[in-house]
């Protein structure tokens, strides 16, 4: 997606309002620092045997990419949403939609576009032996207590973000008995599209009470649902990460980069948000201009 494209912005604007500083419409929700080029650079260097790369947009290709690339299909939205529920600006709920993609095999790994892997990987980083994905969790054990203390005790409000991952777990609860007390790792998921189905059909009024959402809101229902149901049948298996398997670098905290060169995890996630500026922006372009400095072959 890019942020800065006029006729875009234009949309935005006319369905759900000028950025503000909030968590749910803000510059850093939507700018463009030119992630998504960096983050395929990274998949030609360290996972040259993916075959395929879907790329979801609204109604925009980047100027850069090469889209007669063999291994690049653009997908609109139109392609996999419902037209009633367009525009949408919401990427929870794009994300409840990515298993319709056309031609999206069984086995498939999701990313947003900042996100990077960092050394190299195979299928098997991914899925296990038994072909069944590896879904990556934070050790976060006392998470459902967390979530209750903050709310009842403290009187505090869990962020957008927390509320939704919450929300996910809840279903999976109620219907499973196993309240998943890890949030996955943001960064690149392994998924069936067979899990992906399931859950969808199994939460279905959950999910379609959420569809017309076209920015965040607290109700709304993570993709993280997914890896849970898969987790809850057996379907995947568990393995908690560590800052030297994925590391979030929020770009407002500069002092992460050290951090980060110091860990060298498998994959990195490099959030922009209501938190960033301009200078925080250009710095992150830069660590990125020279962490992967050369051209892939899906640049023009």
């Amino acid at each position: 997606m890019d942020g800065n494209d006029p006729k875009w912005i234009a949309k935005r604007d006319a369905t759900i309002g000028k950025p503000t500083n909030s968590e749910v419409n803000c510059k850093g929700r939507f700018v463009d620092n030119d992630e998504l080029k960096y983050s395929l650079r990274s998949v030609e260097r360290y996972a040259p045997w993916i075959h395929k790369i879907f790329i979801v947009t609204d109604q925009q290709k980047p100027k850069w990419l090469d889209t007669f690339h063999p291994k690049i299909q653009i997908v609109d939205h139109t392609e996999i949403m419902p037209r009633e529920i367009l525009p949408c600006f919401n990427s929870v709920i794009i994300e409840h939609h990515i298993h319709r993609i056309p031609g999206l095999s069984e086995h498939f790994i999701f990313s947003n576009d900042d996100m990077f892997i960092n050394r190299p990987v195979t299928p098997e980083t991914f899925f296990g032996k038994d072909h069944l994905p590896i879904v990556r969790l934070n050790y976060l054990y006392v998470r459902k207590y967390f979530v209750w203390f903050k709310q009842h005790v403290l009187r505090r409000r869990l962020n957008s973000y927390a509320t939704t991952i919450h929300n996910a777990a809840t279903l999976v609860e109620k219907r499973f008995g196993n309240y998943y007390y890890g949030r996955t790792h943001h960064n690149m998921d392994a998924y069936l599209k067979s899990n992906y189905n399931l859950a969808r059909e199994l939460f279905r009024p959950e999910i379609d009470a959420t569809l017309m959402h076209h920015k965040r809101e607290e109700t709304d229902i993570q993709r993280n649902l997914y890896s849970y149901v898969a987790l809850a049948t057996h379907c995947a298996h568990r393995q908690y990460v560590t800052q030297k398997t994925s590391f979030r670098l929020r770009i407002d905290k500069h002092k992460l980069y050290q951090q980060f060169l110091k860990y060298n995890p498998i994959f990195f996630c490099l959030n922009d948000s209501q938190y960033s500026n301009d200078y925080d922006r250009q710095c992150a372009k830069e660590f990125l201009s020279k962490y992967f400095p050369e051209k892939s072959q899906f640049e023009k």
